[in-house]
């Protein structure tokens, strides 16, 4: 154990919430083991991360450092080529360099958490005698080895099978976009730099070889210990059970019930929105639709936002299947009732849908996200394709969805690749276990901060 101030850990995390959770579970877990943890966020979002976790394991540990919400920059401060989030977050260097300048003078060790996407606003303090840093990254090893072979072919001693495979699916595998190439050039400048190892949010007996792979490629030491969401077992009773999804899946049958949901920045047209509908309906299978606007929509022009269910549609569907804006995904997947999720694979969802034996039906939008739809259709096994990454500017009909949808939750083949997800989800469960490979990962990784 640490005792006091031997070791404070500074978590510095990407202000999404698909990353603000991750390094939330991340940070409970250390905090159990008496190590302080501060975890520095906006102060909103810090307000609501403090009613999450009050009472439970480790919170009297966290503590959170605020931050003012800088302005969305403007055009004038847009460089050339340069995506604007980059430049929203260069507003935050200072700040969070001058909070963990003064957390390190109050421990011998002051040990930094970072999401990739905040490396620069780390790298100067760095710099100092006591600090140690460690990055963190939302993606699977597959993904993110598969990116670097795919990108710089002769960085990476070559794995024979994995060249063949990115041969065969190179169709399937996205190019960068800007933001995504800045990050993709910090993570190998940071190869050559300031980082002590990387944490990742995953488990080796879901990814296999690839931990491996990319700690041998970029010569860093790994830690393996996910799902996050599993570190703490009262993670599971934060949901009450009113939830209308909840209550509506205690009345259905085991496995008969198909969650869809497309994450929390996804925007659908009009037209993609009736065909999912339609396909929803002829399947006659049972369902809930997570339907909403993205965190992101303010982009787009309001037309393009606006939700309509086809006239109709939820009166033909009633008992059947509901139509929410939100809902506990993390229950829904643990739920009896629930025996698919239609899933855009951002990785939170797929560790999350693995973790309960649930098997998936995959639409990748963007991200990181076709990759992760290739590892469990392709590798796992677990999961068929609705919509592929070299036929996403297509529109996906009713009929194909239909198809989709009768096949995950109808068939032998459906029920095969549910079989598969359940072993696998009892092999995670073994190894966050006293004993198991990931417990032993994050016991490693605690004994290493604090030595």
């Amino acid at each position: 154990m640490a005792a006091t101030n031997e070791v404070i850990v500074a978590m510095v995390p990407f202000f999404d919430y698909s990353h603000l959770n991750n390094l939330l579970d991340l940070s409970r877990f250390i905090a159990s083991h008496n190590i302080p943890v501060h975890f520095i966020s906006f102060v909103d979002m810090n307000r609501d991360l403090k009613l999450r976790i009050k009472g439970s394991p480790g919170a009297s540990n966290i503590h959170f450092e605020d931050l003012s919400r800088p302005s969305s920059p403007s055009e004038n401060d847009v460089r050339d080529g340069e995506p604007p989030i980059l430049v929203f977050l260069e507003k935050l260097t200072k700040p969070i360099h001058e909070i963990c300048v003064q957390l390190s003078t109050k421990a011998k060790k002051l040990v930094i958490i970072h999401d990739l996407i905040m490396s620069e606003q780390i790298l100067e303090v760095n710099t100092l005698s006591n600090v140690k840093s460690y990055m963190f990254h939302t993606g699977s090893t597959f993904s993110r080895y598969s990116s670097i072979k795919q990108t710089i072919p002769d960085l990476v001693d070559d794995d024979d099978d994995h060249v063949k495979f990115i041969k065969e699916m190179q169709d399937e595998f996205p190019l960068l976009e800007a933001h995504e190439k800045y990050c993709f050039q910090m993570e190998l400048d940071d190869m050559e730099i300031h980082y002590s190892g990387e944490i990742i949010n995953s488990c080796r007996e879901m990814e296999g070889k690839y931990p491996d792979l990319l700690a041998k490629a970029k010569g860093k030491p790994l830690w393996a210990f996910g799902p996050f969401h599993m570190l703490l077992e009262s993670n599971s009773n934060i949901t009450p059970r009113h939830d209308q999804c909840l209550e509506f899946l205690d009345k259905q049958e085991a496995s008969s019930v198909i969650f869809v949901s497309f994450g929390s920045t996804t925007t659908l047209s009009q037209e993609q929105i009736n065909e999912i509908a339609l396909g929803l309906e002829q399947s006659n299978h049972r369902f809930i639709w997570v339907l909403r606007k993205g965190d992101n929509s303010e982009k787009l022009k309001e037309k393009d936002v606006k939700i309509e269910l086809p006239k109709g549609f939820e009166e033909r569907v009633e008992g059947r299947g509901i139509v929410v804006n939100w809902a506990p995904q993390l229950e829904i997947l643990g739920h009896l009732s629930t025996g698919g999720f239609m899933t855009h694979c951002g990785w939170n969802s797929c560790i999350e849908s693995i973790s309960k034996g649930v098997p998936v039906a995959t639409w990748p939008i963007s991200y990181d996200q076709p990759f992760n739809a290739v590892f469990l259709t392709n590798m796992l096994k677990i999961g068929i394709t609705v919509k592929s990454w070299s036929h996403r500017n297509e529109l996906i009909t009713a009929s194909t969805i239909e198809k989709s949808v009768k096949t995950l939750m109808g068939t032998i083949e459906g029920e095969e690749m549910r079989q598969r997800a359940v072993k696998l989800s009892k092999q995670m469960k073994n190894s966050v276990r006293s004993g198991g490979l990931a417990r032993k990962d994050m016991e490693a990784f605690i004994s290493h901060i604090i030595e």
